[in-house]
């Protein structure tokens, strides 16, 4: 076994230092992937079954229709399957860079959507923006360790690379969604 490198100090005093474990790192992403993907799936059961008291397909569909999407009832179903699946994804950690655009680019729509010059709760964007925060940051950095996406070769070594293109298909499809809207 191969022992744990070594690294200076932030501070100058060249007092070396253990770096973390990578199972350390694993587990953190695994606790990430896990809150933030299993939240994004409910939100899409909400939309798409009406569980945990949601609207379901048709007070979705009305509510997306109100808020300037045309084919609401369209829109209600993508919204759905791409936070259920999105965070499905993210949970187990299976295609995590596309996943993980999945998450970023409806929750751009749901902040565009939601926004109202505040930040803080109730009216605010907070939430949001910590959504789109985590889900960039687990589409660039990659799912860890302790993910299917471990067994996918190419994914391992070209993470970072994925995740930017990811990045960028969400970011072009979330603004063509929102350019659609009214």
């Amino acid at each position: 076994m191969t022992p744990p490198t070594t690294m200076l100090s932030p501070v100058t005093t060249g007092t070396p230092r253990q770096a973390p474990s990578p199972h350390a790192y694993d587990v953190g992403l695994l606790v990430l992937r896990l809150a933030l993907g299993l939240t994004m799936a409910a939100h899409g059961s909400q939309k798409l079954f009406g569980w945990f008291g949601g609207g379901g397909l048709d007070g979705t569909a009305q509510f997306f229709t109100a808020s300037g999407y045309p084919a609401g009832k369209a829109m209600a179903v993508v919204a759905g399957l791409t936070e259920t699946f999105g965070g499905l994804g993210l949970a187990v950690g299976l295609l995590t860079p596309l996943a993980g655009a999945a998450v970023v680019g409806t929750m751009l729509n749901a902040l565009a959507v939601k926004w109202s010059g505040a930040f803080f709760a109730p009216e605010g964007v907070e939430y949001e923006v910590v959504l789109i925060a985590a889900a960039a940051a687990l589409t660039l950095t990659g799912a860890g360790g302790l993910a299917v996406d471990r067994l996918v070769p190419g994914l391992r070594a070209q993470r970072f690379p994925y995740g930017v293109a990811a990045l960028v298909i969400a970011l072009v499809l979330a603004g063509v969604t929102l350019l659609l809207r009214k």
